[in-house]
């Protein structure tokens, strides 16, 4: 069996997990965006009619759309190698009996890095659907999404499992979602224009993966494919691998005592 077979075991593991709660897992992407788009749409996009994007104006609530799909790439991933990732290792010592194969530490943590990019695209994919239909993105263009998501939702997962291993216990993820997670949903260009911000906030949103990554989907979402589209997928390609390999670094380092 090669390396990457046993990585994909890993992963179907978590695949089949999911499978079995698959309603739960479901219906959180399903929902979460009507909520948001009647909300926001209804309610805050009767005050705020319209806002400048891309030298042009575009409604509030087509512009909050793909923002929400990329807070949907970083919680899904983060979360899931975080809180997702410490559960199976410390609490159902699923790690352990996994290791106990013949199957390496990098083995098993490559795979669930990718089950974390996996679960950023499967989420994005039902969402893309359920903001289709609200008529607020464009076709064929938002097939690019999923895909995008993965590639975002590892970087994510990168930087969760990273987190994970250091973390001393469940409770000590309040600090990256408080510190980390909640600033960029809030301030990464996601509910408004970052042009809004003062200037200081201004170059520290800049420095937020969100924010690009929330560029990333509004220009796919409005069918902008550029150049600036284009050198941010390179950058996060190459994000994710270094996130990818800190993380089965630090994460041996942990587990092999």
């Amino acid at each position: 069996m090669s390396a990457f077979s046993r990585v994909l075991c890993v992963w179907r593991r978590n695949l089949d997990v999911y499978m079995v709660t698959w309603k739960v897992n479901f219906l959180p992407p399903l929902l979460e965006p009507m909520f948001y788009l009647l909300a926001f749409g209804a309610g805050l996009g009767g005050f705020v009619k319209v806002v400048p994007y891309s030298g042009g104006e575009v409604s509030y609530t087509a512009f909050i759309a793909p923002g929400m799909v990329g807070i949907s790439i970083m919680f899904q991933s983060f979360f899931e190698c975080t809180y997702g990732s410490y559960i199976r290792m410390y609490y159902q010592k699923t790690f352990d009996a996994i290791i106990a194969t013949p199957l390496s530490i990098e083995e098993v943590i490559t795979g669930e890095l990718l089950w974390g990019g996996t679960k950023a695209f499967i989420s994005v994919a039902i969402m893309s659907l359920v903001v289709r239909a609200f008529g607020y993105m464009k076709f064929p263009d938002l097939l690019a999404l999923p895909f995008l998501a993965f590639v975002c939702g590892l970087f994510f997962a990168g930087v969760g499992m990273c987190y994970t291993s250091i973390a001393p216990s469940i409770d000590s993820f309040n600090y990256p979602i408080f510190l980390f997670i909640t600033p960029m949903s809030l301030f990464g260009g996601t509910y408004f224009p970052i042009e809004g911000l003062p200037g200081w906030a201004q170059k520290v949103a800049i420095f937020m993966p969100l924010t690009h990554v929330t560029e990333m989907t509004r220009a796919i979402a409005f069918g902008r494919w550029d150049a600036a589209l284009a050198i941010r997928a390179v950058v996060f390609v190459a994000a994710a691998l270094l996130a990818v390999r800190a993380a089965v670094l630090l994460m041996r380092r942990r587990l092999v005592v």
